[in-house]
């Protein structure tokens, strides 16, 4: 799957569906995506536990919203960078921060999709 600065693989046979900022790929009730944010700040990664600290608070208000429980949230590595990612409620959330772009990877219902999501993920420019 191609999006504007990202890539990534989906299990094969996956319906995808493209936007201006965002790619979902979905079968069934899994499904996985990208979406891409602009920050109003380029993002500094030398600032990475400040902003973990923002991070976590959204990731609360997400699961909050969804009615889940608290998330639990884990630094991790993908696409070569520190991220955070968090897990609540059948869903997985992570925050690819770049520049001044934020690259929202969202699994609902997925298993191993969303595996292949975080796996494969990669920026292109």
């Amino acid at each position: 799957m191609r999006g504007p600065g990202f890539t990534f693989e989906a299990p094969q046979g996956w319906t995808a569906r493209r936007a201006d900022r965002s790619v979902v790929a979905r079968e069934g009730g899994d499904l996985v995506s990208v979406t891409v944010f602009a920050l109003r700040k380029p993002y500094d990664p030398s600032r990475f536990d400040q902003v973990a600290k923002t991070l976590d608070a959204v990731a609360a208000r997400l699961a909050t919203a969804a009615g889940a429980p608290s998330p639990v949230g884990e630094t991790a590595t993908v696409a070569g960078r520190k991220i955070r990612a968090y897990r609540y409620g059948g869903k997985r959330i992570g925050f690819v921060l770049d520049g001044r772009r934020e690259y929202q990877l969202f699994c609902a219902q997925a298993g191993d999709g969303c595996d292949l999501l975080f796996g494969t993920f990669t920026l292109t420019g």
